[in-house]
């Protein structure tokens, strides 16, 4: 699950004109970067309620020039799933406020790395389990429903239930939907993508992961879009080993996005996990000169997101769901890695 930083873009639309979107007082939700601080602080204020109604009143049947495929618009949210007593819970659930965000890495004992490894297996293991259920006519409020009783079966807590408000157990991000999408009651359909993001909180570890899944048959140009996107996360696991700049991640990722010339969403980052679900480092997915560098037992998430088009977010009115400003795709990967003193170790794949 992306951290959001406070970079901030311009939006020129046609309806709006030229002006600035995400203000340094508007981001609402999860996290802000400061690259100047190199910290990450949480929750502002948001400014531009009702641009979502603005952005679909545009006509219900508006389609995209060269697809079929109509914007995306907020379905029904079902009542939150209950999670049993005996499950032990993050903190952040009981206090029902914003959590707090730890400065410093999460680098782990022999313990904590077993602890680690447990947490991303089945993080892992649920996340395939939900690529099986997508198809044509399955709703992202069924898969939640899937993933929900998943984990709470093998005795581990949904990790995004509730944390900062957010009301489900997984986030589903179709189409347009860069990260953070909310699972409700609209229906997948032929030719859709999307993207299932699992965090799982197990013996008070977190592991994170997520991919991007084909509904039906998908165009060409969503292929496309979805295997650069896998190759970027492969490529960024591969060169990461104690002593690596973080900066070396964002390099090349970019550079690998830019020869497919697609866009590289920058307000969205990777970021360390473990005992707490998001800390230090910010992992950049574009060029940057982060001075940081890996730690051996660390862990953390890469988790780059491609654009066919505007890299530019914008926030729904739900205060979690972002599209990407012009409605075109979007694809992510994720994966929580161990650093190892013979380079990385994915802890998130079957």
């Amino acid at each position: 699950m992306a951290a959001a930083t406070s970079i901030q873009p311009r939006l020129f639309t046609t309806f709006l004109g030229d002006c600035r979107f995400l203000p340094s007082h508007s981001i609402h939700h999860l996290f802000r970067f400061n690259p100047g601080r190199g910290n990450v602080s949480m929750k502002m204020s948001r400014t531009f309620s009702g641009l979502t109604n603005l952005l679909f009143n545009r006509g219900s049947n508006e389609e995209f020039a060269d697809s079929k495929r109509q914007r995306l618009k907020p379905g029904t949210i079902s009542p939150t799933r209950p999670v049993p007593n005996h499950i032990p819970k993050p903190p952040y659930v009981k206090s029902r406020k914003p959590p707090g965000i730890a400065s410093g890495p999460e680098i782990h004992n022999e313990k904590g790395i077993a602890c680690m490894r447990a947490s991303g297996r089945l993080a892992a293991q649920v996340l395939q389990h939900a690529g099986t259920l997508v198809k044509p006519g399955i709703t992202t409020d069924e898969i939640d429903q899937a993933v929900h009783q998943m984990i709470i079966d093998n005795g581990a807590y949904p990790s995004p239930l509730g944390y900062g408000g957010f009301p489900k157990s997984v986030c589903t991000s179709v189409n347009e939907c860069i990260c953070h999408g909310i699972p409700d009651s609209r229906a997948l359909q032929d030719g859709d993508i999307i993207n299932i993001d699992v965090t799982v909180y197990l013996n008070g570890y977190h592991g994170d992961t997520s991919a991007t899944f084909f509904v039906g048959e998908v165009s060409e140009e969503a292929i496309s879009l979805v295997k650069v996107t896998k190759e970027c996360l492969d490529k960024a696991i591969s060169i990461c080993a104690p002593g690596v700049e973080f900066k070396q991640i964002g390099k090349i990722i970019h550079d690998h996005a830019d020869e497919h010339r697609y866009g590289v969403v920058q307000q969205f980052v990777g970021h360390g996990v473990g005992r707490v679900f998001h800390s230090a480092p910010v992992v950049l997915h574009y060029r940057n000169n982060d001075r940081g560098r890996m730690v051996l037992n660390q862990t953390f998430t890469i988790e780059p997101m491609l654009t066919l088009g505007s890299i530019n977010p914008i926030m729904w009115d739900d205060d979690w769901t972002v599209v990407t400003e012009d409605g075109s795709l979007s694809a992510q990967f994720e994966h929580t890695i161990l650093i190892t003193k013979d380079g990385a170790e994915i802890l998130t794949q079957c």
